[in-house]
């Protein structure tokens, strides 16, 4: 076994859906099929069930996950004891879905302000990632939106605007900013508030602002299946962060912005409120506040 094979096992174990899996992990799926399938070969017994629908953990994957999990946080604490040694300093950042081109604006302006700190990104679910910097296990986390945020600081970085991805073909693409109250015979997809709260109470609350009750059409998986059946399946609507569809001309799909109202998220950087905020968390903060300026 290898750890690389753990944590792909662990990730599709949370998300239950290997393309969404390949894009926290921030590689393509037929690498994290690959590797599954060579991990089911060393243990010997099948971890998940796949169908063309779904995917779920077997009794054997069920009863693996609690150790593949012990054994990737070992891998973790033996790296941070000898933390201390090292001639370059660390700082570990859980990242956000679609930040898209803001994260390499921010990832520019932290090499500039902090040249000799090594940057490690982690891409986990929001709480999972809150509560790793609660343990220490990392020293802050982009957020988006409101969660519970116990034991924790939260410092305002930016607001991203959301904007509305229609079919190219739809009548409303043509206009170059799309009402709200135009959505409402429109399904939407959207992630289920398990997944993100925050996100999909804006929505909610803007179409109701705007006088309708959204329908909710099938839940949003990945920017990939999600994007592509918008562009050549039945009418329907979802959205996007702008700074993400500036990452995604997609064939068939048109990103517009919304008024009356317009959505806007903001941003937070988490840090435990039981550590000091290190030299590093600051010039990440100045960093992020450059992201904002621009």
């Amino acid at each position: 076994m290898e750890l690389r094979q753990l944590r792909y096992f662990v990730t599709v174990a949370e998300e239950l859906h290997f393309g969404r899996a390949a894009e926290r992990l921030h590689i393509v799926q037929p690498a994290v099929s690959q590797q599954i399938r060579r991990l089911e070969r060393a243990l010997g017994v099948s971890l998940f069930s796949r169908t063309t629908r779904s995917v779920v953990l077997t009794e054997a994957g069920s009863r693996f996950l609690p150790h593949a999990r012990a054994v990737l946080a070992a891998a973790d604490r033996a790296a941070d004891s000898v933390a201390d040694f090292r001639d370059v300093r660390l700082l570990r950042l859980g990242t956000s879905e679609g930040l898209g081109d803001r994260l390499d604006v921010l990832l520019s302006a932290f090499a500039r302000l902090a040249p000799s700190v090594s940057l490690e990104l982690l891409h986990a679910p929001t709480l999972q990632r809150l509560q790793r910097v609660r343990d220490g296990s990392l020293d802050a986390t982009i957020v988006r939106g409101s969660w519970p945020a116990s034991g924790l600081d939260l410092t305002p970085l930016w607001t991203d605007e959301v904007l509305v991805a229609l079919p190219a073909s739809h009548p409303l693409a043509a206009s170059a900013v799309v009402p709200f109250a135009s959505l409402a015979s429109l399904p939407v997809r959207l992630s289920p508030p398990a997944r993100n709260q925050p996100l999909y109470d804006l929505v909610v609350s803007c179409c109701r602002e705007a006088g309708f009750e959204p329908v909710l059409g099938k839940e949003f998986t990945t920017a990939q299946d999600t994007l592509g059946t918008l562009g050549f399946g039945r009418p329907h609507w979802t959205v996007f962060y702008r700074a993400h569809a500036n990452l995604l001309p997609v064939p068939g799909v048109a990103f517009r912005p919304l008024r009356d109202p317009t959505p806007r998220m903001p941003t937070y950087l988490a840090t435990s409120s039981d550590r000091r905020v290190t030299p590093e968390v600051v010039a990440l903060i100045e960093a992020a506040r450059t992201v904002e300026a621009g």
